[in-house]
């Protein structure tokens, strides 16, 4: 009985949420009606053209002073990290990096509205790594995984030689692992002092893709060029979507359904989607069609409610971190690295001022440092 306390309840059994700042943000957005939802969205001028051409909104297309000005506010960068895949005849192949570059966009303009605007990187992967099954498919690029974490290791690297010490990836695409991996790799190689996170976005809002009895709800589980990501695309990119020659498709399993989940684990099995292959057909054979799912009933309301929760959890997530460790400060040297806190000193000044040294002349320190 006192474990309950710890969980708000829905009207759906399946869906609670954890008694804490997390989960009454997410329960608030849960039951928000539909005008709220809106009102959401237009704080963040969802949805709105792609930023990434736009002077100012990225690093790498703002000038240099004023990159260093929002920096010594607010010293969080986003990097939103996509692929380029076939998301079926309908839907363009670079899908996942508009969605969530276009979600980050909107994170900047809120934070830029009240005075401490955040930092944005351009993707560090055009292309991405992908699972097996993907192998073969017209309009997927699949780069190796040491291609993939190396590239995020040092660019990582280069931002927080920048000063950039807070450092929080958003993935929007099937290779999960890989990002995880670049972020532990990062650590042992270099054992730097920050804040460093990786956040799969669709399953930090898991909730709000999952079907229900609401009038702007998903109709179906997400699996990847479906209902929900198509959803996505109609609401914040819809030019960039052609539902007039859109297509259905169904993967083909060959063992008892139950194992393994779908791609935000909706149903809590043991196995999440990406730890098996061969148990299902490949993509090339079961759906040529780059499709798993309905979008055919997609809609850009469908979209609306989760696009609404993400962007208030991502703000959340700024918010008490920069709370935690204002611009320019980082968690204790000698509580999260084997360094101690004298040698870290000319590193962690702000770059070019008296006494900084660039990490790229910092010993390196361990056995991973030597692999």
């Amino acid at each position: 009985m006192k474990d309950k306390k710890k969980w708000i309840f829905t009207e759906d059994p399946t869906i609670m949420f954890e008694d804490n700042t997390v989960g009454r943000l997410k329960k608030e957005i849960w039951d928000m009606d539909k005008e709220g939802i809106d009102k959401i969205l237009e704080e963040y001028g969802i949805p709105s053209e792609s930023e990434l051409g736009k002077a100012g909104c990225y690093i790498q297309n703002t000038s240099r002073n004023k990159v260093i000005e929002k920096r010594r506010k607010n010293d969080i960068v986003f990097v939103p990290v996509g692929c380029t895949e076939n998301h079926g005849i309908h839907a363009n192949s670079g899908l996942d990096t508009f969605m969530v570059t276009q979600i980050l966009e909107g994170v900047r303009r809120y934070t830029k509205k009240q005075g401490r605007e955040c930092s944005l990187a351009f993707p560090p992967l055009n292309y991405g790594g992908h699972p097996y099954h993907h192998l073969g498919m017209p309009g997927t690029i699949i780069m190796p995984h040491e291609v993939v974490v190396e590239t995020l290791i040092y660019a990582m690297l280069g931002l927080w030689n920048d000063g950039f010490r807070k450092i929080i990836l958003v993935n929007n695409h099937g290779h999960l692992w890989m990002l995880e991996s670049a972020i532990q790799e990062f650590m042992k190689r270099f054992q730097l002092p920050g804040i460093f996170q990786v956040l799969d976005w669709h399953r930090a809002v898991r909730e709000f893709f999952h079907p229900t009895d609401k009038e702007d709800s998903l109709e179906t589980n997400f699996v990847h060029a479906d209902e929900s990501e198509t959803a996505v695309g109609l609401l914040m990119f819809k030019d960039m979507i052609d539902m007039s020659v859109v297509q259905d498709a169904e993967g083909e399993g060959f063992l008892p359904d139950g194992h393994f989940d779908k791609s935000v684990e909706p149903f809590r099995r043991p196995h999440r989607w990406s730890e098996g292959e061969g148990h299902m057909a490949i993509e090339r054979a079961a759906t040529p069609e780059g499709v798993v799912g309905k979008p055919s009933i997609a809609t850009a309301q469908k979209a609306k409610r989760p696009i609404a929760a993400i962007l208030e959890y991502l703000t959340l997530v700024h918010d008490q971190i920069l709370e935690a460790f204002p611009a320019g400060e980082v968690p204790p040297v000698e509580k999260v690295t084997l360094r101690t806190e004298e040698e870290m000193k000319p590193f962690l000044m702000e770059p070019f001022s008296e006494g900084w040294k660039s990490v790229y002349e910092l010993n390196p320190i361990g056995v991973f440092s030597k692999l």
